[in-house]
């Protein structure tokens, strides 16, 4: 059986009064995921354990069929798992944007997308600077970077462990030094956070990217701290063999330290101008030579944290078009397969930052039987009566009951 799994990061929303009091995933043209429905069912999960942050990577690795409160350490090592940056005993990953500071606001959380080229200089500038046998900076993608901290004992891992990081884009237009780290690792962390808008600001890079009227980036910050997990392979969880499809290097590092193959697509951004089309091909492609295909398109959760409904309702168009649209089209002409679509969280434009509520799904094919509805959206998944505890549960009952 072909199965096939398709997020739209944070595509789920809360009612906007200038949609009409509509949700953006009900605004938006969307005939693939609602054929979807019409076909099979539409229903809620809790891909957020209670107690857990609604962040990307626990939710993303809910759904990927791994309990977050067994599996998961942090955010930094799952990144750097894709970008092959092994993480030791002693050592802590932390994802380290690149951010724009204007005064002490926090002005833009990704520096203005900036590019990959101008990212790995000013990263690799970094390393040199502030970097020692201790600290040591890789470039990811974009403003994506990554710091790995050796310590010098279990109660110093133990503390940078603890430490309260913020994420950025949770605090965009608010003063920067209310969110600065808190604990035991405050002095080392909020160190070279410091130190590093003094080096940066003076970087021709930002220089350039001031006088253009970009946004520069002019500081680091730190988020996301994890020691190095031990997941069991999916092939050995599930019995199938599969790929994910992903422009973030959280997802793609889940998907590496599980065994899944890692399917790059030319043009895939993680943002509004990523290759669409080319995911949507890629997946197919590769559904053709295994079992399972996981794909995430970051964009609506992009447009969610800046706050722009209508790029998020285009990202979610666009996502169910030539995603969505070329996966159904190429299951559909077979009885033996099953896909669902979901968000992994809601990213509401009012607020910018995610929440834990219930995302929707809808899931046909197999086995997979039909709950009344036509359309897929927030109010007809509740409406549904069909909740799923965990994203691990809703995964494991996809790819392995007979009946749903």
């Amino acid at each position: 059986m072909r199965i096939a799994i398709l997020v739209g990061d944070g595509m789920s929303d809360y009612p906007i009064q200038d949609l009409g009091d509509k949700t953006p995933l009900e605004v938006a043209k969307i005939p693939n995921m609602n054929e979807i429905a019409k076909n099979g069912m539409i229903g809620l999960v809790k891909t957020v354990p209670r107690g857990m942050k609604p962040a990307s990577d626990i939710a993303n690795l809910s759904i990927l069929g791994y309990d977050p409160k067994t599996y998961y350490t942090g955010r930094g090592p799952l990144e750097a798992a894709n970008i092959g940056v092994e993480v030791a005993e002693d050592e802590i990953a932390f994802r380290c944007n690149l951010i724009t500071a204007n005064n002490d606001m926090m002005s833009d959380y990704s520096a203005g997308h900036i590019s990959d080229k101008e990212s790995k200089t000013l990263t690799e500038y970094l390393d040199k600077r502030i970097g020692n046998e201790r600290i040591k900076f890789y470039h990811g993608k974009s403003y994506r970077n990554l710091v790995v901290i050796k310590t010098r004992s279990r109660d110093d891992l133990n503390g940078l462990m603890k430490t309260s990081c913020t994420p950025p884009h949770d605090i965009t237009g608010k003063n920067i030094s209310k969110y600065f780290p808190k604990g035991k690792g405050l002095g080392l962390l909020s160190k070279l956070m410091q130190d590093s808008r003094s080096i940066l600001e003076k970087h021709d890079i930002n220089r350039v990217r001031v006088d253009l009227k970009e946004n520069p980036a002019n500081m680091i910050w730190f988020w996301g701290q994890g020691t190095n997990p031990n997941m069991p392979s999916f092939k050995g969880m599930f019995g199938v063999d599969g790929a994910v499809i992903s422009a973030v290097d959280l997802v793609n590092g889940i998907g590496k330290l599980v065994g899944l193959e890692l399917v790059q697509v030319p043009g895939a951004t993680g943002y509004y101008d990523t290759n669409y089309k080319g995911k949507g091909e890629y997946a197919v492609n590769s559904l053709k030579k295994k079992d399972f295909i996981f794909v995430h398109v970051e964009a609506p959760d992009e447009a969610g944290h800046n706050g722009d409904m209508r790029a998020k309702i285009t990202a979610i168009e666009n996502f169910d078009r030539y995603v969505v649209g070329a996966v159904w089209k190429f299951l559909k002409g077979s009885e033996d397969y099953r896909i669902m679509v979901l968000s992994d969280h809601a990213t509401p434009v009012a607020l910018r930052t995610h929440v834990s509520d219930p995302a929707p799904f809808v899931m046909a094919g197999l086995g997979v039987e039909h709950n009344g509805f036509s359309t897929y959206n927030e109010s007809n998944a509740k409406l549904g009566k069909v909740i799923y505890k965990s994203g691990a549960e809703l995964t494991n009952d996809l790819i392995k009951k007979q009946r749903l």
